[in-house]
């Protein structure tokens, strides 16, 4: 784990980030474009670990189905007005590749940033997606196996969870991936944790993508769970995390797992060896204004409470200055980041951004800063790197 105890994550987006910095620089810009003094500024703000989002290749069958899909394209053009359709490049978690997006530069320019980071005393985390693959990646004609098949009458009766594909082994009908809660993602395939081949092989992904970051946040981490998985798909399966980090570990002792986990399933990935895991019950407690219950859930045990990730804001969710009144916001600020656990924020959260962007867009928009709100989240970020708040919250320790 990280050698802060209790340290502090930027999550910022990628591909909408080069993006602005090609219009400043005139030219397209990779990775290596990335300002050292903005990784030195991150630095000085406090933060120990930088998340960069959607920095894997997405292909064209992603950015087909993101362009094509009526529901989210209403939500680019409420964000961009003069969309364009090259604006909208794929969902960074629809993964052809765990290789740096073709705009993004080379493998190695990602280990350049990483090195880079390290440089400025920061970490860097990458995204691995676990429970689906992109439409049109490589393993879907060489190892269609490593996917959940449907049948001609699943896909008759739910056709928002299978599709029909032309294989050169020949037709085949496969599921989307999805949760059990709702309908498929059609820019994914659904990966099969039944087959042992297939969890050799995520091992091996995963453990490729750990030689070029320091941690890996694991989207939707509980839906390889054997309970969950058997659940959805009525597919028995083995446990993938534990092996999986073990071997991770082998060759990095230090590297970091965080995973995105919902359903009260925080304590169960906690015991397959997650060093954090999404917070997102505090974060329901703070939205409803019901004190009591945060008051109870700060009651936990302080082994659970400390592999916590704590936010206001992120990808997925609506902008914290959107969705906190104004002095609600600042009141669940300070319950969330001074409480025992890795402090997450999300880029343009300390600016008070008011509009999310959706993780299939390449560009963003200019949105204003709300100097009050900033100077408060400052003084946060100063304040919480004094050494008691990285201590394991014994009030005896302020006297040491």
């Amino acid at each position: 784990m990280n050698n802060s105890l209790y340290p502090s994550l930027c999550q910022i987006n990628t591909r909408v980030r080069l993006n602005s910095l090609s219009r400043q620089i005139g030219r397209p810009a990779t990775l290596d474009d990335i300002p050292d003094s903005e990784l030195d500024e991150l630095a000085n703000l406090g933060f120990d670990w930088i998340y960069c989002l959607s920095v894997r290749q997405t292909g064209a069958a992603g950015r087909k189905d993101s362009r094509s899909n009526p529901q989210w394209f209403a939500e680019y053009r409420e964000l961009l007005p003069d969309l364009q359709e090259d604006d909208i490049c794929g969902s960074g978690f629809a993964i052809t590749a765990y290789v740096p997006g073709i705009r993004l530069g080379d493998e190695d320019a990602l280990i350049r940033l990483c090195d880079r980071l390290r440089d400025s005393g920061l970490k860097l985390m990458l995204d691995f997606v676990p429970n689906h693959t992109a439409p049109d990646h490589p393993w879907v004609k060489a190892y269609p196996e490593y996917y959940v098949s449907g049948t001609e009458e699943q896909l008759a009766g739910q056709p928002q969870n299978y599709i029909k594909l032309d294989l050169p082994q020949g037709p085949s009908i496969q599921a989307y991936g999805r949760d059990p809660y709702f309908d498929g993602w059609p820019d994914t395939l659904q990966l099969n944790y039944g087959n042992p081949d297939l969890q050799v092989a995520q091992t091996e992904e995963l453990l490729k993508i750990s030689r070029c970051c320091d941690g890996l946040r694991c989207d939707m981490a509980m839906l390889v769970l054997p309970a969950i998985f058997e659940r959805t798909w009525d597919i028995a399966a083995e446990p993938f995390w534990p092996m999986a980090i073990y071997k991770a570990r082998e060759e990095h002792p230090d590297f970091v797992f965080m995973a995105e986990v919902y359903w009260d399933l925080e304590w169960t990935l906690q015991q397959q060896g997650f060093d954090y895991i999404y917070d997102k019950r505090l974060y329901d407690r703070l939205r409803e204004k019901h004190a009591l219950p945060v008051w109870g859930y700060f009651r936990a045990d302080l082994e659970y409470q400390k592999k916590s990730a704590r936010f206001l804001e992120n990808h997925d969710e609506l902008r914290a200055a959107t969705a906190f009144p104004s002095q609600v916001h600042e009141v669940a600020v300070i319950l969330t980041y001074f409480c025992p656990g890795l402090r997450f924020f999300h880029e343009g959260q300390l600016q008070g951004w008011q509009k999310k962007i959706s993780v299939h867009l390449f560009r963003g928009l200019e949105q204003p800063s709300d100097q009050d709100l900033h100077a408060f989240y400052r003084r946060l970020l100063e304040t919480i790197r004094h050494k008691y708040f990285h201590k394991n919250g014994d009030i005896r320790d302020a006297e040491r």
